[in-house]
């Protein structure tokens, strides 16, 4: 998802109108519809301005998401590489998680995670979800440095 989809997908979310933000973010609204529509693209002042206004973190608009396919592709891929150095680089090369259905179908698919865990999934928030996921992918590249050879 790009940046123009976020903000527009976080200023639905807080039910605001496109002028509405605009006031908010010190920016005119037609300006901010062509952001929205990737016309344009904004300066990290105007983004910093949105987030503030939105009450998003900044790094928001820059995180991509795995999409549930990639996963599926991710996994195979780790499968065949050979060597660790180039596992590694693969793993590197992953980035976080953004939208909580992808982050619960990796949780999902580490059994062994799922039976040491100790935590209830159906309980979390999205929120905690995402955070879950990417803390465990974290994890995973760690591992993989200790055990590098």
């Amino acid at each position: 998802m790009d940046i123009g989809s976020k903000i527009k997908e976080y200023r639905k979310r807080d039910k605001l109108t496109q002028l509405q933000l605009a006031t908010k973010s010190n920016i005119s609204r037609s300006y901010l519809a062509d952001v929205e529509k990737d016309r344009y693209n904004p300066s990290l002042e105007t983004i910093k301005a949105i987030a503030d206004a939105l009450n998003v973190p900044l790094a928001e608009f820059f995180k991509v998401g795995i999409k549930e396919d990639n996963i599926e592709k991710w996994s195979k891929s780790l499968n065949v590489i050979e060597k660790e150095e180039d596992k590694i680089k693969y793993m590197e090369s992953i980035v976080d998680f953004a939208e909580p259905a992808e982050a619960m179908k990796f949780i999902l698919k580490q059994p062994s995670i799922m039976g040491f865990g100790g935590f209830d999934i159906a309980t979390m928030s999205d929120e905690d979800i995402v955070s879950f996921a990417n803390e465990l992918l974290n994890q995973l590249k760690l591992l993989s440095y200790k055990y590098k050879k």
